[in-house]
């Protein structure tokens, strides 16, 4: 039954993700936020007044920093919005953009907003290199750079890198290296498939990046770039990264660059604005566990939201589980199924029916609200039903949220 108080999403759209030598390298993320940010809107017809709050997830800080501060104030400046709107800019590693719509969910639950924006965005590949130190000075002698990708930072305080921590978990779970290679191949073919079917086109989830050039015609990015034929063979050749027992480069995403927005507010401010919902949010969560369980974050999340919503996980037609590695879309159906083979076969069906990550990419401050809004897309595709989508973040945080279309 449709309640005037349910929180209902009634536009959602991203910019194609990048590769990491793409055009799209040198543009920077609070841009790359401004031009989702003005299409979430300009899709329904909501006017940059009628926004109560915006939030605003983003995690490269470096990147950030060579804009100095605050990119959600920035971009929404940038973009027209009024200077009286309330922001945040928040990092929740890859679980940044969900919980900045949970934010905002919060906020229109307790009366303080009507209509809230989540947004994600990230340049990855525009990361500088950093010469800690060098303010002091240097009289004489090299100095010293670091590259705050490299293993994303997490060995500076002890933790081990990501990568380690989701092979090593998922070896324990039974999930093998040939395993993983095996969902990487699937993810490019369920992507190609998709593609191929209009799935990812303009106008839905997608809105394309025009760069300017110095000579010559714009040039314009219309698709996500990363994705790529591969095979068994090729990534049964690729060495393992940072130490990790099972993780490399093929069944791991790309570093990428993107942005992603979701517009939502009351199903009664819908109404007055006669906007058909792209999807109910039913409920949405946080968590958070011991670092190392990155690869277990997702069950752990689509289990607290599916008790939550007094829900269970045969309920939900379709799943999305980010693939920050191919570690982690395995190990948590395979804990959702509870170690059921037959089970856990067909929730991985379920699973990231469009592809994802490892082909599509992960600018890793967006992927939250993408995983998102293809599960809306792809529900609406379908006729509607129930979907559920969680990612991890660094050092096993996690989001999941519960979508109903009708």
């Amino acid at each position: 039954m449709k309640n005037k108080d349910d929180i209902v999403i009634v536009s959602a759209v991203r910019t194609p993700f990048s590769r990491f030598d793409s055009a799209m390298m040198d543009i920077s993320s609070i841009d790359l936020a401004v031009i989702v940010m003005n299409e979430v809107i300009r899709r329904v017809g909501v006017k940059p007044e009628d926004v109560d709050e915006i939030n605003y997830g983003s995690c490269v800080m470096a990147e950030m920093a060579l804009e100095t501060d605050i990119p959600v104030r920035q971009a929404s400046l940038l973009a027209g919005f009024p200077p009286e709107i309330l922001s945040v800019t928040l990092d929740r590693a890859c679980c940044s953009s969900l919980t900045a719509l949970r934010m905002g969910y919060r906020a229109i639950k307790a009366g303080d907003a009507e209509v809230c924006m989540a947004v994600g965005a990230e340049n990855m590949p525009r990361a500088p290199h950093l010469a800690p130190g060098l303010r002091k000075g240097v009289r004489i002698g090299h100095i010293r750079l670091m590259d705050n990708l490299f293993e994303l930072g997490y060995t500076a305080k002890g933790f081990a890198p990501v990568s380690v921590d989701a092979g090593e978990v998922a070896l324990e779970y039974g999930v093998s290296r040939t395993m993983q290679d095996e969902w990487a191949v699937k993810s490019q073919e369920r992507y190609a498939q998709a593609f191929a079917e209009g799935k990812f086109k303009i106008g839905e989830e997608i809105i394309p990046v025009v760069v300017p050039q110095k000579k010559g015609d714009p040039v314009v990015i219309e698709k996500d770039e990363a994705p790529r034929k591969t095979s068994m063979e090729a990534l049964a050749k690729l060495k393992p990264v940072y130490g990790s027992p099972t993780v490399t480069a093929g069944n791991a995403p790309p570093i990428s660059a993107g942005s992603s927005a979701l517009l939502f507010m009351t199903r009664k401010k819908a109404e007055e604005k006669k906007l058909k919902p792209l999807a109910t949010i039913i409920a949405s969560i946080g968590t958070a566990t011991i670092p190392r369980e990155i690869a277990v974050i997702p069950a752990l999340s689509i289990q607290q939201v599916l008790k939550k919503a007094g829900m269970t996980i045969e309920e939900m037609s379709l799943i999305e589980i980010n693939e920050a590695f191919a570690a982690m879309p395995l190990v948590s159906t395979k804990i959702l199924a509870d170690s059921n083979e037959k089970k856990w076969l067909e929730l991985q069906e379920r699973t990231n029916v469009n592809g994802g990550a490892i082909a599509i990419g992960h600018p890793v401050g967006a992927s939250a609200a993408r995983i998102t809004m293809t599960l809306a897309y792809e529900l609406r595709r379908r006729g509607g039903g129930y979907g559920v989508a969680s990612i991890c973040g660094g050092l096993a945080q996690g989001e999941a949220i519960i979508l109903k279309v009708e």
